[in-house]
This record gives C-alpha cells, sequence and structure tokens, in this order.
C-alpha cells in the first residue's frame, strides 16, 4: 500500500502538469487548423501561381484532406497501440517538411506532394490528443476539454485569416508556409520532450485513482486488440449517423470556410484581401464561441447531445437555403454575423459529435473510434471541395478573372444536400449523455 500523503502529491503533480502535456498537444492542433483554411486567403494566388483553374484549386486544397482523412484509421490504431507521443512527433516532422516543399514548390505537382505531407502530419494530431486526454482527464471533463482543443485550434484558423494575408501582401504567400513548415519542425521536437501517453509513464497515478477514497490502484483494464477494437467500431450502428453527419456539416465547413468562402467574398462582393481576411476571421471567432457555449448547453442545460446537435443542424440548413436564394446584395456588414452563424452551427458542434463517439465505445478504443470518425468529414471536405470548383467552373468567368453570382448560387444549392442530410442524421442518433448520477439525457 503506497503512503497516502505521497500518492496525494503524487497526483498534485499529475493535474498541473496534464496543463503542459495539453498546451503542446494544442500547439500542433493550432498548426493544422493554419493548414486547413489558410488557401481560403491565398486562393487568387495559388490560382495565379501555378495557372490552374477553380476546379484544379479545388484539387490541390483537397489534397490536403484526402491524405487527413487516409490516416485517420492508421491513426486511431496507433494511438491505442504505439502511443500517441511517438505518432504525433514524427508525423508532424512530416508535416512540416511538407509546408515547406509547398512554400517552394515550383509546380503543380510538387504543391500536390507538399499538401498531401502536410495532410498526413495534422493528420496525426487529433485522434492521439483525444487518447491523452482521456488518460489524464476525467470521463466528466472530456466534451470540455475537447471544446478547448477545438477552441485553440480556431486560433490557427486566425492566424490563417488576416494575419495570413498580412504575410502573404508583405512576404508572399510562400514564405508564409515556409515559416509555419520551420515552426512545426520545431514543435515536433518540443512534443517528443514534454508530452507523455499518461501519467503512470511518469509514476503518477491516473485521475480515476486520484478520485479513489483508498491510495490502492484499481485493477488494469484488459486490452482489446487492434482488429476487434476496429471491428466494434464499425458494427456499432449507432457510430455511423455521427460519421454522416460529421461528413457532411465539417465537410462543408472546411469546403466553404476553408477555400471557397475567400472567392466568393472577393467575386461577389469586391472585397479587398485585408477584409476578405477580416470577415474570414468571424469563422475562427464562431467556433471559438461556439464550441465552448455548445459543450456548456449540452452538459449544464439541456442535458443532451442529440438535442443541441439538431438544433445547429436545423439552423445552418437555414443558413445555406437562405445564401442559395440570395447569393449577393448584402450590405458588407452584414457577411460577418454571417460567416460567425455558418462556424457555430457547422464546425463548433463537432464537440459533441466526438464526445458522443467517445461515449458509445470502452476507453481501451478512445483512439480507434475517434481515428475512425474523424475520417468522415475529411473525405467529405475532400470531395465537396473539387465538386464546388467543379460548379464554379461551369460557369464563364468575367473580364476581370471572377466567377459571376450565379455560380456561387450554385454552389450553395449544391450545399443545401448535406446540410438536409445532416438534420436528418440527428433523428437517427444516440442519446449518449449521462448525468454525475449515470441517468440518460
Amino acid at each position: 500500500m503506497e503512503d497516502a500523503t505521497t500518492y496525494r502529491n503524487l497526483g498534485r503533480r499529475a493535474e498541473r502538469f496534464r496543463w503542459l502535456v495539453f498546451g503542446a498537444l494544442a500547439a500542433a492542433y493550432v498548426s493544422a487548423f493554419f493548414h486547413r483554411v489558410a488557401p481560403a486567403v491565398v486562393a487568387v494566388d495559388l490560382q495565379n501561381a501555378f495557372g490552374i483553374s477553380g476546379g484544379l484549386l479545388g484539387v490541390l486544397a483537397s489534397t490536403y484532406f484526402y491524405s487527413y482523412a487516409v490516416i485517420q484509421i492508421p491513426a486511431g490504431l496507433l494511438s491505442d497501440s504505439w502511443g500517441p507521443r511517438k505518432t504525433v512527433s514524427i508525423f508532424l516532422v512530416i508535416g512540416g517538411a511538407g509546408s515547406i516543399l509547398f512554400g517552394a514548390a515550383k509546380a503543380l505537382d510538387e504543391a500536390l506532394i507538399g499538401r498531401a505531407m502536410v495532410g498526413l502530419g495534422a493528420g496525426m494530431i487529433f485522434a492521439p490528443t483525444m487518447k491523452i486526454v482521456s488518460e489524464w482527464f476525467r470521463p466528466q471533463e472530456f466534451s470540455r476539454m475537447n471544446a478547448l482543443l477545438l477552441t485553440t485550434g480556431a486560433l490557427g484558423a486566425l492566424s490563417a485569416a488576416t494575419p495570413m494575408a498580412w504575410l502573404s501582401t508583405r512576404l508572399g504567400w510562400r514564405a508564409a508556409f515556409e515559416l509555419i513548415g520551420a515552426a512545426t519542425l520545431l514543435l515536433a521536437l518540443a512534443i517528443a520532450a514534454v508530452v507523455r501517453n499518461r501519467p503512470g509513464d511518469l509514476g503518477w497515478p491516473s485521475p480515476a485513482e486520484i478520485d479513489r477514497t483508498g491510495s490502492s490502484r484499481p485493477p488494469v483494464e484488459q486490452s482489446i486488440p487492434l482488429y476487434e477494437g476496429a471491428r466494434r467500431v464499425v458494427a456499432e450502428k449507432y457510430f455511423w449517423p455521427v460519421a454522416l453527419w460529421s461528413t457532411c456539416t465539417i465537410g462543408m465547413f472546411f469546403a466553404f470556410g476553408g477555400l471557397w468562402a475567400g472567392p466568393y467574398l472577393t467575386h461577389v462582393y469586391g472585397t479587398t484581401k485585408a477584409e476578405t481576411g477580416r470577415i474570414l476571421d468571424m469563422l475562427s471567432v464562431g467556433i471559438i464561441v461556439g464550441s465552448l457555449s455548445i459543450s456548456y448547453l449540452s452538459e449544464s442545460i439541456v442535458h443532451s447531445r442529440k438535442k443541441v446537435l439538431r438544433v445547429t443542424s436545423f439552423f445552418l440548413l437555414l443558413e445555406i437555403l437562405f445564401l442559395a436564394l440570395f447569393p449577393q446584395g448584402l450590405p458588407t456588414s452584414a457577411l460577418y454575423p454571417v460567416m460567425l452563424a455558418f462556424a457555430i452551427c457547422s464546425l463548433a458542434p463537432a464537440v459533441l459529435g466526438v464526445t458522443s463517439i467517445k461515449e458509445l465505445f470502452p476507453p481501451q478504443i478512445v483512439g480507434t473510434s475517434v481515428g475512425m470518425v474523424n475520417m468522415f468529414p475529411f473525405l467529405g471536405s475532400a470531395l465537396l471541395l473539387m465538386i464546388l470548383g467543379w460548379a464554379l467552373d461551369a460557369y464563364p468567368k468575367t473580364d476581370l478573372g471572377a466567377y459571376p453570382p450565379e455560380a456561387y448560387s450554385r454552389m450553395f444549392w449544391i450545399l443545401v444536400i448535406p446540410a438536409a442530410s445532416a438534420l436528418g442524421c440527428t433523428f437517427l442518433m444516440k442519446e449518449t449523455y449521462t448525468d454525475p448520477r449515470g441517468r440518460v439525457g
């Protein structure tokens, strides 16, 4: 039996150190978010640099999402077996090198390889981080930490809007990507030095052990083999509505907010690069405000995951229908709340989607389940990026090289389909919220 005083002291050290672990991984997530939305600010520059159409620009942007999606299942499996710390560190090196290659690319094929490498590196952050959060934090803290991670990721989106516009204007878009690539390499070293997979790696008690009245350690839960964990995930019928919902809502956010929102503002409303960056900042603000508020709403007021997801999906559909009917004619000031609401209703609710998946499965396969569901929104993003690019290319450009408002109206009508599908999925989900006394919401 361990000395109770020593045990409590170790517990306090673990609860302080976990924030350093989380902070290092959150910084990595910031860099991933930067790369997702940066092309929206420099989309026109990319078209000019490589001499490509809107369709090819969509292909270039989607390369990140395809490689990100492909790596999600390995990310979850490796998180549960190889360990989150090792997977994040190694793949961040790949992502940092890819960013440098993308900035230095002289031809489209080099840029495609660079973006694919960035997607592989960024794809090894979220699922391993959720695995580490499940080890260092309590189950009732998971949703809140998920929201906090998404909030810090939104800082990366902010760094890809106004600051990216400023950097690309003064240094060029190439230098901006090379700079963030070098920073990513340094971040990989920091994570390898600081992060540990679980408190036990340092000889400290886990949150479950800290909360026990005695000082004895609870029995170790039996591990679940990789194949069995993956089989259990795909066999769970309630996994699929969440997976399709995330495909639609998160895919819409990154397809529109991550690329085509920038050209839409420039072509239809004639905004400058700086003004475009300021309006796109509202996407990040929406993530920050929405993820924290939605998590609090679900946990403390509504006591439900399913009901909150249904409401946000409903308002997302309404907004997309409005933009399809009225793609132009709004005052510029109205574009700020439009982007804010879009982020709140599309990406911010992802905190509840991931939490629902985590609550469907035992803790031994948290990485596997989160990694597998995280694959779907990025496949959706990649497909929508290309579809929207082809839809825009169906319309002849103006003399100034812009797509007409009618093209963007068609784009929004296409987005109505995933928006309506997401709303339908919320009626098929299982309510996974349980209050502290174990009752389902």
